[in-house]
């Protein structure tokens, strides 16, 4: 799920300042984490969800880039549809089959591969939604590195996009009236850890 991040821009001019930085790692902020997707529904509309209440790991290696690494848990009982209707439904037996409050998706970067401007990345990594592990790669946008103007700590900021099959993770059904493609896009707030 747009989970990672280069400290791209910032990252390179704090290195030119520093001899030897170690890594730096962020928790995410569940409060301001969260996944969206959207999926086209029979051709009459775009039907969008979230959920929210996304945690993970981000760890920057301002030497090196490309050694970050991203872990993310999504859970599902965080997951809100258009309607509390089609939510139970995502959960019967023609879809994941489960108990919301106990599913959960996870995130685990492999690669992380950033641009020549150093403000964007591909992070490739491993999804696992419904049993099923699938590579995914997510383009990556760091919005920023700062201190919150309300808490002071230092925060990392990033959006992140990617598209799934989901016949792909044993939820085809009803595809193609109900589009395979789904369209995910992440918002991260990930605060230094202490």
């Amino acid at each position: 799920m747009k989970t990672v991040l280069a400290p791209f821009a910032v990252i390179t001019a704090l290195s030119a300042t520093a001899a030897i930085a170690a890594p730096v790692s962020y928790d995410f902020d569940p409060s301001h984490s969260q996944v969206v997707f959207d999926y086209q529904h029979m051709g009459f509309s775009t039907s969008t969800g979230i959920i929210n209440g996304v945690t993970g790991k981000l760890v920057l290696d301002r030497e090196n880039p490309s050694a970050s690494t991203v872990e993310a848990t999504i859970p599902m009982s965080g997951l809100h549809s258009v309607a509390a209707e089609l939510d139970e439904h995502l959960f019967g037996k023609d879809f994941f089959n489960a108990n919301k409050a106990e599913a959960v998706a996870t995130f685990k970067s492999t690669a992380v591969e950033v641009d020549d401007d150093q403000d964007e990345a591909k992070v490739t990594g491993d999804l696992t939604l419904n049993g099923v592990t699938k590579t995914i790669v997510l383009d990556v946008d760091l919005k920023q590195i700062a201190n919150h103007p309300m808490s002071g700590k230092e925060v990392a900021g990033f959006d992140a996009e990617t598209e799934i099959k989901r016949s792909e993770f044993n939820l085809g059904q009803f595809a193609p009236a109900v589009s395979d493609e789904v369209e995910i896009n992440i918002s991260v707030e990930a605060i230094k850890a202490e």
